[in-house]
């Protein structure tokens, strides 16, 4: 089967390519590419089955999410491998990594093969696992590393917590460097927490909570830049949401460490002082902060400190979101949101260039993982989203394809559509 995307804006950082392109696909694989220059003769829509008319749209790698909750197995009530990998694709993602604090973990080899397993047959995107570090994410006893890693994990982390065992961390970073593949750090000291649920500063004084203080993620950021350079170990931080984290990224990159970071839109759309009341759907970890810390985070991302942006999707139901941020669960939806959200706050403000959006949501991603994606050169997979930055539309979680709704977003106006989400060459969303 052949697929012709004709007249659209190409944009590949990793290729170089900037411009107006026809892209033949064939066999799930990009087979040719042709651009609209003067004397240059288009692809002839008979050379494929299917034509899309891209002309006024950016078409661009597809996206990757580095960090994302499947909730399956064991949480399915808040959202499934099909309605998660479904929201992921309306959201342009055509690769997604699922993090392992499912129930049970996904903390042996077994469980990332039926994992790779059920992909295939609910999905059209890729599902990369993530494998966890400890068993049972309890933090006492290293997981099988090298075998998940035989069996397909992508990484490993213990994202929701950190291992607060420094000994036994260190270990299970020898053994991911061993087997060359990367470690997604969560930074959180959970002894400093202390009941906290939002941003430690005025607002939360306002509204009579309990602060969660930068120091909480800073000391661990800390801890696990000094093991990565002791154990060799390829080291992204997640959700980075602090400016002290960004200094010590940017330290660390100085030193010639392999070590990458990632942010939320949620980091750099909003801060702790904008949360009108206590509601669920204000609670993430970590949380909204300051408005310096939002500040260095789209500095970081303009200077490629930050090379990647992930969602963190985190759905839950809405019983457990409708209520206090003292009893509701950590975490919003963003797989949905995440490309609009940076189109209007990042790049139709100029803060950085479509380029630099390709670059955090593709291309680096893609680095950061070791795989063969984030580009559209020839021969490579067909993994494409095609999109525009013009398109108004209003924030409607009853409209997502997510079982969570649970954003702060909600009503929120915002510039950019997703048209279409290509994996490796088979339509998995288009905009009707």
């Amino acid at each position: 089967m052949a697929m012709l995307i004709r007249g659209g804006h190409l944009i590949d950082p990793a290729a170089g390519r900037d411009g107006v392109y026809d892209i033949l696909v064939k066999d799930g694989i990009v087979a040719k590419l042709v651009e609209w220059t003067e004397g240059t003769a288009p692809v002839r829509s008979e050379a494929a089955e299917t034509v899309i008319e891209a002309e006024g749209k950016y078409v661009m790698p597809g996206f990757i999410d580095l960090h994302v909750h499947l909730r399956e197995p064991g949480l399915e009530y808040k959202e499934t491998i099909a309605t998660g990998a479904m929201a992921a694709a309306a959201g342009g993602f055509t690769s997604v990594c699922p993090m392992p604090n499912t129930k049970p973990s996904t903390d042996t080899p077994e469980k990332i093969k039926a994992l790779l397993e059920k992909a295939k047959q609910d999905t059209k995107i890729h599902i990369l696992p993530i494998g966890a570090i400890s068993i049972g994410q309890e933090g006492k006893e290293l997981a099988d590393i090298k075998g998940m890693a035989e069996a397909g994990a992508v990484a490993f982390s213990e994202d929701g917590k950190s291992v607060m065992n420094s000994a036994l961390y260190a270990e299970g970073l020898k053994l991911a460097a061993e087997a060359g593949v990367p470690v997604f750090a969560h930074c959180e000291d959970i002894d400093l927490v202390r009941g906290g649920v939002m941003n430690a500063g005025k607002r939360a004084k306002e509204l009579g909570l309990p602060g969660i203080t930068n120091a909480v993620e800073d000391i661990i950021t800390a801890r696990d830049i000094f093991l990565a350079r002791e154990t060799g170990v390829k080291l992204h931080l997640c959700h980075c949401s602090t400016k002290d984290s960004v200094k010590m990224i940017a330290l660390a990159k100085a030193e010639g460490l392999p070590v990458s970071g990632e942010t939320g839109p949620h980091y750099f759309t909003m801060i702790d002082e904008e949360i009108p009341e206590d509601w669920g759907n204000y609670k993430m970890n970590p949380p909204l902060r300051g408005r310096e810390d939002k500040e260095a985070l789209i500095k970081a991302l303009q200077d490629n400190v930050l090379e990647a942006i992930a969602t963190d999707h985190a759905p839950h139901s809405k019983e457990e979101k409708e209520q206090s941020m003292l009893k509701s669960p950590f975490g919003i939806v963003g797989s949905e949101t995440a490309y609009a959200l940076t189109v209007t706050e990042l790049v139709r403000t100029g803060k950085i260039t479509m380029t630099q959006l390709v670059e955090r949501m593709s291309a680096s991603p893609a680095k950061i993982l070791g795989i063969n994606k984030g580009s559209l050169q020839v021969g490579m997979p067909a993994d494409i989203t095609i999109a525009d930055t013009e398109t108004a539309w209003s924030i409607d979680p009853e409209k997502f394809y997510s079982k969570g709704k649970n954003t702060p977003f909600a009503g929120k106006e915002v510039f950019g559509k997703i048209y279409y989400t290509i994996a490796d060459g088979e339509i998995a969303f288009e905009q009707k």
